[in-house]
């Protein structure tokens, strides 16, 4: 497709400080959030228990915030620099997520100088330190490959493209914990697959091509874990490589081909047709968005375009197409239209998921070795739900003590849909061996791969319940365990 060309510094002219000062228009800083969410957390523990259901139960009621604040795997994304030119520092990561509220930054790694050879291990080991250091700063990526910035597209030719897939599998699949999802890339200008000397230049795309730009993607597929998804540019692409059926409710997060084929956007309403994202709307608009309900679906905006780029039709495609990121830093003219049109706080709110829980009733006591009902309700206010996988436990901790017990609870938060509420219904077995006592519960969505950390932990969008500390959301309740 189409777009105007990029600026060479990067999008410069819009600060960081600047922008996310905007972003969390309404909100205090990250830290302040924490410490508030302590002060309050007595306080509302007491003002929320609505009484009893029965001598054996109590019911709890969840008062919701407003607060903009840093979740895993969604949200504003930063994009500063080249990936394989400037090593990313762990401390100004951090420093996004603790003071911006962004945990997704992007990493795209020209392969320039390998058009026409195998990747250098230096260029391999800055890979690698660059997800190190997106790790430790406990942050993820959103990972793209490409050949060349300039639309003469001069990028390599298909063999050379899959024997380069072949040198990146073992980092990708290492790194996995840290890839929040991978671009397909590697095709033309950007990565972005129109201005191409390899695959069908500016359009002009043969059945050949086709099948060679499709040999890129299923490989790309096959070296990541099935954990992970692959997006493509436009629409066209997976209507034209995979087929025209949007993926049905039935096969999501199957680990199948069209179960892991995302979407992304990077000329998001730039045009009537954002720079031929779409080439029939009509079609494609009712298929985008009844596939990203369970795929991701991400970009980035690159121009004015009024009225389109205003609040409301904004607004409006972010919901119809289940927007999970956004580019902080491109396009900075549109962002702040955004800020200045009112729905700024709106959108940094809502990109991705957006948990908050409504009531829950539990038990007073439990028998060790007996089963410890967990009903609450919570509601998906955001654009999307998470489409990695995601866990979700009960966490049993000794008010005395403060020994932790967290036990599977069954349920997938990438079901709660966008906009619905869902009821959470479930029994879990309390070991044994859990010492007699009073207990505080607690809710916990980890991510299964980096599960003893907490910032990579869902913060519920609650007053008085996130722990930062430990990435349990409290419920607000006791119970006595004999």
């Amino acid at each position: 497709m189409k777009r105007p060309a990029r600026r060479p510094s990067l999008r410069a002219g819009l600060t960081a400080t600047a922008l996310m000062g905007a972003l969390l228009v309404g909100a205090s800083p990250v830290s302040a959030q924490v410490a508030e969410a302590g002060r309050s957390a007595e306080t509302a523990r007491s003002a929320q228990v609505a009484g009893t259901a029965g001598a054996s139960a109590a019911s709890v009621t969840y008062p919701r915030t407003t607060d903009s604040f840093a979740n895993p795997e969604r949200g504003f994304y930063r994009h500063t620099s080249r990936c394989d030119q400037s090593d990313f520092d762990a401390a100004t990561l951090r420093g996004y997520r603790v003071n911006e509220g962004v945990s997704l930054v992007m990493c795209v790694f020209y392969l320039e100088e390998f058009k026409n050879s195998a990747i250098s291990q230096t260029a391999l080991n800055r890979l690698q330190r660059q997800f190190d250091a997106v790790r430790q700063a406990g942050l993820k990526t959103i990972v793209r490959f490409a050949y060349t910035e300039s639309a003469d597209g001069v990028d390599a030719p298909k063999d050379r493209v899959l024997a380069h897939l072949d040198q990146l599998g073992p980092y990708l699949r290492a790194n996995s914990d840290v890839i929040n999802v991978v671009q397909a890339g590697f095709v033309g200008a950007w990565g972005e697959g129109y201005y191409t000397k390899n695959f069908g230049d500016a359009g002009k795309v043969t059945t050949a091509d086709w099948a060679n730009r499709k040999a890129v993607v299923d490989k790309t597929l096959g070296v990541l874990p099935s954990t992970r998804m692959v997006q493509l540019r436009t629409p066209k692409y997976k209507r034209t490589m995979y087929g025209t059926t949007a993926l049905p409710a039935g096969q999501a997060y199957n680990g199948s081909t069209n179960a892991r084929l995302g979407h992304h956007n990077d000329c998001f309403l730039a045009s009537a047709d954002d720079y031929g994202t779409y080439e029939n709307p009509a079609v494609e608009y009712p298929y985008l968005s009844s596939e990203t309900s369970y795929l991701a679906m991400g970009g980035e905006t690159c121009g004015v375009n009024a009225p389109r780029t205003s609040c409301p039709t904004t607004l409006s495609e972010l919901r119809m197409f289940h927007w999970s990121y956004l580019n902080t830093d491109y396009e900075p003219n549109v962002i702040n239209g955004w800020r200045s049109g009112g729905c700024l706080p709106e959108i940094t709110r809502n990109l991705g998921y957006r948990f908050a829980l409504q009531s829950g009733t539990y038990p007073s006591s439990v028998s060790r070795g007996g089963s410890l009902s967990v009903n609450f309700t919570v509601k998906n206010e955001g654009f999307a739900a998470p489409f990695n996988p995601r866990g979700l436990e009960v966490v049993l901790r000794n008010t005395s003590t403060s020994q932790v017990y967290r036990l599977p609870l069954a349920g997938d938060p990438r079901t709660w849909a966008p906009g619905t509420t869902t009821t959470v219904d479930r029994g879990v077995t309390v070991p044994s061996d859990v010492p007699a006592g009073t207990y505080s519960l607690l809710l916990n969505l980890p991510d299964p791969q980096l599960s003893q950390r907490p910032e990579y932990s869902v913060r519920l969008a609650n007053q008085g319940t996130w722990e930062a500390a430990t990435g349990y959301n409290d419920l607000l309740h006791t119970v006595t365990v004999s």
